[in-house]
């Protein structure tokens, strides 16, 4: 058991202690020594004079600058437009321009996440097994509405997380490049999804 430190005596214990000591007969063989406590030493006080002025001082002064506010994931268009190039860049223009048109298509409208992600892995693995090449992904521009709520949550949530499930595997092994479609053919609610050859 850890024994506790003793906490010392205020004066007036110390007085109590003092007188009580004094009425008390020592033992055979042991001198009477007085117990004596030692006073702590009074720390001087410093006159007006020796105390530092204080210092001029701005407010604000030594705030630390604002922390950077939210950092804003970049938009769709952002994202997928700065992918580097993997294919011909003169089949890319053209098909950036709506000049090619898709081999296939699926429509994800109206799917949850869940729906969404397993028919276009289906779609994208059946397409690339029949040898097409270019296929087109619709998934609308979302629904915008007013009530963000205390969360804000972003627009067309399909639109967000197919150039995502694009770029991871199973899917990333089949598609060689995904751009926003060319406005004939859906815009920004729709990707071109060009794959590789099998």
């Amino acid at each position: 058991m850890k024994r506790r430190s003793p906490r010392g005596l205020n004066p007036d214990e110390k007085d109590l202690w003092e007188q009580v000591a004094k009425t008390a007969t020592p033992l055979e063989g042991r001198d009477r020594k007085p117990v004596l406590f030692a006073k702590k030493p009074e720390k001087p006080v410093k006159k007006a004079a020796e105390q530092k002025p204080i210092s001029q001082f701005e407010i604000g002064s030594a705030a630390r600058p604002a922390a950077p506010g939210h950092r804003l994931a970049p938009s769709v268009r952002s994202s997928v437009g700065a992918a580097t190039l993997q294919m011909d860049q003169k089949v890319f223009g053209r098909m950036k321009r709506g000049k090619t048109k898709p081999e296939a298509r699926i429509d994800l409208h109206g799917l949850r996440l869940d729906e969404a992600h397993g028919a276009l892995n289906a779609f994208i693995h059946r397409s690339h097994s029949q040898g097409r090449r270019l296929v087109l992904v619709i998934t609308g521009k979302g629904r915008i509405t007013n009530d963000d709520g205390p969360i804000p949550v972003r627009a067309g949530v399909l639109r967000h997380q197919v150039p995502d499930w694009l770029s991871r595997p199973p899917l990333n092994a089949l598609v060689l490049q995904v751009s926003e479609a060319h406005q004939r053919h859906g815009g920004g609610g729709a990707y071109y999804v060009y794959l590789r050859r099998s």
